[in-house]
C-alpha cells in the first residue's frame, strides 16, 4: 500500500507533514487510542525503538483515529502517561481509513523512497491481551528497521497486532452533489475558483469539479486548500474560510466515493464571474495603484507602491474596497499610509502598518473598521501599497484600484496598530525547528481587534499568545501550517478586552533545511531582512486604547518604541531586559550607569526603568 501525502496537527497543536521526512531511514506510526492497556504497556518498547534508531533517521509518531477521542482528551492521556510522541491527531477519520487502521497498537513502517507499506503488526511478541512478558523473544519492528537501513528488504511485512478495535464507520450514506457538495464548493472555495478570479481554474460545473476530484482530494488531505492555515481549536474568526470536521469529512466522502453526479441541478452554473464593482457603493475616494507589468513566469518579490494623498484636509477613513485590475495576477493587497515618500527599496511591512488600512486577498475585497473606530489619513500623507503578484503563464499589466469610504464626522476612537517585531532574529543553517519571540507590552487598557503574523519562505508556524499582570497565559491565535503566499489578517469574532501590563507574545518557527521545499538556500545563516530571501520576525497587533478619544489622545509614540525595544530584547520572558540580553555596544554604552539605571535593584532594566533612561537620553538631545 502506498502512502498518500497529508498534514494532520498533533496534540499540542503543531502541524505534520507525512511527505516532509523523505530523507528518513524510515517512518514509524503506532496507533494510539486513549485507554487503551496495550498501548500503554506497549510505550516502553516504543520508547526504546526510538532511543535506538532516531540517531539512524528514523523518524517516530503515534496516530489516533478514534471517533470518541478529541486533541484535548489525547493530551490529557498523553501527560497523564508521559507519552513526548507526536501523536497525529485524525479527527476526520481519512488518514486512518486510507491507511485501513484496524486496532490500536498496530505498528506501521513506511519506506520514504517509495513511500509504501513494508511493515504492519505488533511491534513485538511481549504484550498481549490480558498478559505481558518480562522481555520479548521476536522483535518484529527492530528487524524490519535493520533491514531497511542495511539496504534489504525485510523477512517479514505483517504481524498479528493485538490491540482495541479503531471503529471507522463504512461511508455508506450517499452525498448530494447538488444539495450539498456544490453548495459547499461555492461557500469555501468559488471566491477564488471563478470565472476571472486568482484560481488557476473556475469550479463552472460539475464535469470541472469531476476532472479535477483526486487534485482535489490531495490539497485536502495536505491541507493546502482551502487556505486557511489556523488552528480551529484556537479563537473565533471573521470570515473563516477554513472547513468544519463535518464539511471535511462530507467533501472527502464525496470524493472518495468516485465524485458521484447523481440527481439535481447543477448549482455551479449559477455562479457570475467575477466582476469588477463597487459593493459598498461609489467610495469617496479612488486612489490607482501605478501599472505594474507581471511577467509570465517567476517570482516577483513584494513591490511597494506609493500614491500621494490628494485630499488638501485630512480624511478618517471607515470601509475600504480592493478592486484589482488582474485579478488572477493580484495574490494579495496591504494598504497603509505613511508620512513621508519613501524609496521603493526601502520600503517594508512596517511602513503599511505604521497607519494600516486594509488587506485584500480574494474573498475578503472588502474592510470596514471596527465599529466607533476610524484610521485617520491627514493631508500631505502617501498611501502605500504591498503589492503581491502571483505569474500564472501570460504577461499582463495590473491596475488595482482602492477606493475608500470616509466617515461623515470623527469618530470616538483611533484604530491603531502596534508591531511585535524581532530585528535580531539569527536562524542557523539547517535548522528545521528554530525558535525566535518578541513581546510588546500594553500601557494602557486596550481593545484588541485583529493579528497578522509575517515571516518570509522558512515561516513554519506563529503565534500570539497573551501574559497577562497576574502571570496567566493564553493562546490567542496558532498559525501552525503558516504559508508565506497567503498574508492574512485575522480579525476576533469578539475584539479581546486587555488590561493595562498585559504583554502579547508573538513566536515564529523558521524550517532552514533541505525538506523545506520554499527554502531559498539551506546553507545560509539567516537574519533580519526585507528580501524574501531573508527572514523577519513580524506580527502586527490592530487595537485601540479603551480609554482614549480622538478629542484625548494619549498615544505616546515614546513608551510604544520602548515597549517594542524591551520586547525584542527580553528573551527570556522575564518583563525586563538582563546585562546578557543587550547587544554588546549598549552593555558598553551603559557600563557603571547599570547600578543608577537599575532602581529596584532587581539584575534587570524593566520597562520604567528603561523608558526612564530614553526619556532622559531624548530630554538631553533636544537640549
Amino acid at each position: 500500500m502506498r502512502v498518500d501525502d497529508f498534514v494532520l496537527l498533533d496534540q499540542h497543536g503543531q502541524a505534520h507533514r507525512m511527505h516532509y521526512h523523505q530523507d528518513a531511514s524510515a517512518i514509524v506510526l503506532i496507533v494510539h487510542g486513549n485507554g487503551c492497556q496495550i498501548v500503554r504497556s506497549t510505550l516502553p518498547d516504543y520508547k526504546a525503538l526510538r532511543d535506538k534508531y532516531a540517531a539512524q533517521g528514523v523518524q517516530f509518531a503515534m496516530i489516533n483515529s478514534n471517533l470518541q477521542d478529541n486533541r484535548e482528551s489525547i493530551a490529557a492521556e498523553a501527560a497523564e502517561w508521559e507519552i513526548d510522541f507526536p501523536i497525529l491527531v485524525d479527527e476526520t477519520q481519512d488518514i486512518g481509513r486510507s491507511l485501513a487502521l484496524t486496532r490500536t497498537a498496530e505498528v506501521i513502517v513506511v519506506d520514504p523512497k517509495t513511500w509504501r507499506i513494508v511493515y504492519r503488526g505488533a511491534i513485538n511478541d511481549r504484550v498481549h491481551y490480558e498478559r505481558q512478558k518480562d522481555k520479548a523473544q521476536q522483535h518484529y519492528v527492530a528487524d524490519v528497521l535493520d533491514a531497511m537501513i542495511a539496504g534489504d528488504a525485510p523477512a517479514f511485512s505483517e504481524m498479528q497486532s493485538p490491540g482495541c478495535i479503531v471503529n471507522i464507520p463504512e461511508q455508506q450514506a450517499a452525498v448530494s452533489y447538488s444539495e450539498t457538495i456544490a453548495p459547499l464548493l461555492i461557500e469555501k472555495c468559488a471566491s477564488c475558483h471563478v470565472e476571472g478570479g486568482i484560481a488557476p481554474w473556475a469550479m463552472s460545473e460539475y464535469r470541472m469539479i469531476q476532472g479535477f476530484a483526486p487534485m482535489i482530494r490531495e490539497v485536502l488531505r495536505t491541507r493546502r486548500m482551502p487556505p486557511w492555515h489556523l488552528d480551529p481549536a484556537v479563537g473565533e474568526w471573521q470570515h473563516d474560510g477554513g472547513l468544519s470536521n463535518e464539511e471535511r469529512t462530507t467533501l472527502m466522502a464525496w470524493l472518495e466515493a468516485g465524485a458521484p453526479r447523481g440527481e439535481g441541478a447543477d448549482p455551479l452554473l449559477e455562479v457570475p464571474p467575477r466582476e469588477n464593482v463597487w459593493t459598498l457603493g461609489q467610495p469617496d475616494l479612488v486612489i490607482e495603484v501605478p501599472a505594474f507589468a507581471v511577467p509570465a513566469t517567476g517570482t516577483v518579490e513584494y513591490q511597494f507602491p506609493q500614491v500621494a494623498n490628494p485630499l488638501k484636509e485630512g480624511a478618517w477613513v471607515v470601509a475600504a474596497t480592493v478592486i484589482p485590475g488582474d485579478a488572477q495576477a493580484v495574490h494579495h493587497v496591504l494598504l497603509g499610509t505613511v508620512d513621508e515618500k519613501i524609496d521603493g527599496e526601502r520600503a517594508d511591512e512596517e511602513d503599511i502598518f505604521e497607519n494600516y488600512i486594509m488587506g485584500y486577498a480574494p474573498g475578503n475585497e472588502s474592510a470596514f473598521m471596527p465599529e466607533g473606530t476610524g484610521v485617520y489619513v491627514p493631508p500631505g500623507a502617501y498611501y502605500t501599497f504591498q503589492m503581491h503578484y502571483t505569474p500564472y503563464g501570460k504577461a499582463s499589466t495590473d491596475v488595482t484600484r482602492v477606493g475608500l469610504y470616509f466617515a461623515k464626522e470623527a469618530p470616538e476612537q483611533f484604530l491603531r496598530q502596534e508591531v511585535v517585531v524581532n530585528p535580531a532574529i539569527l536562524i542557523p543553517p539547517h535548522a528545521a525547528d528554530h525558535e525566535e519571540v518578541a513581546t510588546v507590552r500594553f500601557y494602557h487598557d486596550a481593545t484588541l481587534y485583529a493579528l497578522t503574523p509575517h515571516s518570509h519562505y522558512r515561516g513554519k508556524s506563529s503565534t500570539f499568545e497573551l501574559i497577562y499582570p497576574d502571570g496567566r497565559e493564553e493562546l490567542i491565535l496558532s498559525v501552525p501550517n503558516y504559508d508565506f503566499n497567503w498574508q492574512r489578517t485575522y480579525n476576533f469574532v469578539e475584539p479581546k478586552q486587555v488590561p493595562a501590563g498585559t504583554r502579547i507574545v508573538h513566536r515564529t518557527i523558521y524550517d532552514n533545511s533541505a525538506n523545506n521545499p520554499g527554502n531559498p538556500d539551506p546553507e545560509a545563516e539567516v537574519s533580519w531582512g526585507l528580501q524574501s530571501e531573508e527572514e523577519m520576525l513580524y506580527g502586527s497587533v490592530s487595537y485601540a486604547w479603551t480609554d482614549e478619544k480622538v478629542s484625548a489622545p494619549i498615544h505616546d509614540d515614546l513608551r510604544s518604541g520602548v515597549s517594542q525595544w524591551v520586547g525584542y530584547l527580553d528573551q527570556n520572558l522575564d518583563g525586563k531586559v538582563q546585562r546578557s540580553e543587550m547587544p554588546e555596544r549598549l552593555r558598553k554604552n551603559i557600563g557603571l550607569k547599570w547600578i543608577f539605571l537599575d532602581k529596584n535593584f532587581d539584575g534587570g532594566l524593566d520597562y520604567d526603568e528603561m523608558e526612564a533612561m530614553i526619556r532622559r537620553r531624548q530630554e538631553k538631545k533636544d537640549g
